[in-house]
């Protein structure tokens, strides 16, 4: 009986050990950010954004570590078309859509992007990284550069971090291209610059 209760809690404090380890491996973290598009004649477009993300340390080496991660996001944009001779004459009713188009618009995305982040730590608290990713994403406003619904978000950061117990601090320049891949009608997309301000926490 004795070495039968003793068998259970080996076995429960060798479950426990390895749930600690994989839980190590996730943290949970929330950003924001803004931002533009790069200066152009064509259009504006200026953006504020929510992300929820969820990281999976995958490998962690002398120098290294990789992540990947899950990024559900609600983009906030304005837009509006300044150069009206981007839509054609030969496009049908485009003096009706130029009126449309020149308004300035209210545009919601609903993005949920998958990465791959590299990061470097260093000072032993600190670390730099590099993220790519991409996801689908739904907008709910047709513009003359894209079609209203299902489109794609590309995303290329680079990010800053500093620890503190198992609270992560987060800044992240980035460039961000929207488009649908030539599935919609318009597929000219967005081109922007951002900034995100985030903080995770190691589960």
């Amino acid at each position: 009986m004795t070495r039968k209760l003793l068998l259970c809690l080996l076995f429960l404090l060798a479950l426990k050990t390895i749930a600690q380890e994989r839980n190590s491996r996730f943290s949970l973290g929330f950003n924001y950010g803004f931002g533009s598009e790069f200066n152009n004649r064509n259009y504006t477009f200026t953006n504020h954004f929510y992300k929820v993300q969820l990281y999976y340390k995958i490998k962690e080496t002398k120098h290294f570590q990789y992540q990947i991660l899950a990024q559900p996001e609600i983009n906030f944009a304005e837009h509006q078309l300044l150069n009206f001779y981007f839509v054609k004459p030969d496009a049908s009713n485009y003096q009706q859509k130029r009126d449309e188009y020149t308004r300035l618009k209210d545009v919601r995305e609903y993005v949920l992007n998958c990465g791959f982040l590299i990061r470097k730590p260093f000072a032993k608290v600190c670390s730099f990284y590099v993220l790519g990713s991409i996801g689908p994403m739904i907008t709910d406003t047709e513009t003359e550069r894209m079609s209203k619904g299902f489109a794609f978000a590309d995303v290329l950061a680079v990010g800053i971090t500093a620890n503190y117990d198992k609270f992560q601090f987060d800044i992240r320049p980035s460039i961000r291209h929207v488009s649908n891949a030539g599935l919609g009608s318009s597929n000219a997309g967005y081109n922007t610059k951002n900034i995100e301000f985030g903080i995770s926490y190691q589960l």
